[in-house]
């Protein structure tokens, strides 16, 4: 008997789904707009890396194809808006790979993850090399996440995580296959073209995160000395200078070295030295045991942090720090030993 999917076009159940999600739709497009905010938000506060989030609604189109299919006349699905789980989808793409595992772990840390799927880890078991993704179906429990987000309870999302080069290679292939423009004496050839690519990409992966390593284990106290006349401390040379005291976090965004940059010039730090100072004053170890963070946090979450715990409400009154008072207020409990 065969497997093959086929479409069953005259379910009234299907059609009725269909017709519903159509009505759902406007709603669903809103609630996906908001899991991105709520994702990226996650992500800058935790201080990974990552080039971008975004997020989609699936098209009516769409779900009305995957409701209608079915494998020997048996539709795949009885209840499809109940079923079709990736109705809101969220893509994170980042740089290497170590920070696709980061994002995931932070996902599980902040949400209820409901399935989780390592694409890539389930190719390479199978001794090939082709699509690899980190898929994961998250929800809102109701101790999840802040009260900005409340209204997002009970609502669910399908998370890809994946590197920059796993998008490049999976966008390209999927135009390519997905436009039927493959003639079919080609096909072979095609697979294993893509194959070879998809194993490449693998290789410069693995060979970006050697060079990402090479440069954190290479940066000395010696190499951070020189000070700048600018009273703001340059964006590379404070992500320079984080690499060496927090050399087990991960390298943050670009933009948020020169944000907290900002906050420590607020704060009337102006050299690296005054925040070398800062931080060999302090027990940083302690802050981080009290934080117990269940991601690895970035190197400006770190900075943040620490930042927190020594400033305190002057700190959380800054005005770069306007748009997160509440978040830094219930932050500030945890960052802080007991008096106890």
């Amino acid at each position: 008997m065969s497997d093959d999917l086929t479409v069953n076009p005259t379910s009234d159940a299907v059609h009725r789904a269909v017709q519903r999600y159509a009505e759902l739709h406007p709603e669903i497009r809103q609630v996906a707009d908001q899991f991105v905010a709520m994702v990226t938000g996650m992500l800058d506060d935790a201080g990974i890396n990552y080039v971008s989030v975004t997020g989609r609604a699936k098209s009516v189109a769409s779900f009305a194809g995957k409701a209608a299919r079915a494998v020997d006349g048996v539709p795949i699905y009885t209840d499809p808006l109940d079923e079709i789980t990736d109705q809101i989808g969220v893509r994170v793409v980042t740089y290497l790979q170590g920070d696709v595992a980061a994002v995931a772990e932070l996902l599980a840390g902040e949400l209820s993850v409901l399935d989780d799927r390592d694409l890539g880890q389930e190719t390479a078991l199978e001794g090939r090399f082709g699509y690899a993704s980190r898929h994961l179906l998250v929800t809102l429990a109701d101790e999840d996440v802040d009260a900005a987000y409340a209204h997002l309870r009970g609502r669910s999302a399908s998370v890809q995580v994946r590197t920059i080069l796993q998008h490049a290679w999976a966008e390209f292939e999927h135009d390519v296959r997905y436009k039927g423009s493959v003639p079919a004496a080609d096909v072979s050839d095609l697979d294993r073209r893509f194959t070879l690519a998809a194993g490449l990409l693998e290789l410069a992966d693995r060979e970006f995160t050697a060079i990402r390593d090479r440069l954190q284990a290479g940066v000395s106290e010696q190499d951070l000395e020189t000070v700048d006349d600018d009273p703001r401390i340059s964006g590379p040379d404070l992500a320079a200078f984080l690499s060496a005291h927090f050399q087990d976090a991960g390298w943050s965004r670009t933009d948020h070295y020169s944000w907290i940059s900002g906050l420590l010039l607020e704060l009337g730090i102006t050299s690296l030295d005054e925040l070398a100072g800062l931080l060999g004053s302090i027990d940083v170890e302690g802050i981080d045991e009290r934080m117990g963070y269940r991601y690895p946090a970035g190197a400006v979450r770190r900075l943040d942090d620490v930042l927190l715990a020594v400033f305190g409400p002057r700190y959380i009154g800054l005005h770069s720090n306007s748009h997160r008072v509440e978040s830094l207020t219930a932050r500030l409990e945890k960052v802080r030993p007991s008096q106890g």
